[in-house]
């Protein structure tokens, strides 16, 4: 009499074991041997309070997905993908512009951080290092990138700036050619070559 063969439970689609990251990681909890990965995938609520905080009209889509690793004694790498679709306002006329966004996030947390001094503030370039935080906050790590990789004036297609105009109660308004180096110039080289009328 032949068993039948006991049933082994639905196979796991792939990326699953990702697809639950908690938002918040304790580094406490992170393996100091191999990686640990992570597939942030936030829901709607925490989309529309970074939307909120990046001044978006919305974001529709936001994923980083990748791994936390051990590196040196007690030190932390974060490397990730990040994709989003956001949709921003003009700087001009504040019609909507969508932005897709591919960027690869890198993040060192560092055990023994030494804040640069005042004098080495200038000189600090490395933005990716960071002191090692008792949890890691993925949210905000998805949302600083995201931030970084938007336009900073993003225009929707054919808008302009118009000329702008300043000047107080009273005077003569400046004009941007008016403003140009040697604009004067030019017009009292002509009074020059006229003469005294």
């Amino acid at each position: 009499m032949s068993e039948t063969p006991k049933s082994k439970g639905p196979k796991k689609a792939p990326g699953a074991a990702l697809a639950a990251t908690p938002v918040l990681l304790r580094v406490k909890g992170l393996s100091g041997r191999k990686p640990t990965r992570f597939r942030f995938l936030p829901d709607i609520n925490v989309r529309r309070a970074i939307a909120k905080d990046l001044n978006l009209i919305d974001l529709p889509i936001l994923e980083m997905t990748g791994e936390i690793r051990p590196e040196g004694r007690g030190d932390f790498r974060l490397e990730a993908r990040l994709k989003a679709h956001a949709i921003q306002a003009c700087s001009v006329t504040l019609a909507p512009v969508p932005a897709r966004v591919e960027e690869t996030v890198l993040r060192r947390y560092l055990a023994e951080f030494e804040f640069p001094s005042e004098d080495d503030v200038e000189m600090a370039e490395d933005e990716t290092t960071d002191p090692l935080p008792e949890v890691i906050d993925l949210s905000l790590v998805a949302a600083e990138a995201l931030a970084l990789a938007l336009p900073l004036y993003p225009r929707a297609e054919g808008a302009a700036l118009g000329a702008q105009v300043f000047a107080p109660p009273g005077a003569e308004p400046l004009t941007d050619e008016a403003l140009k180096p040697f604009a004067g110039l030019a017009s009292l080289a002509k009074a020059l070559k006229k003469g005294p009328e």
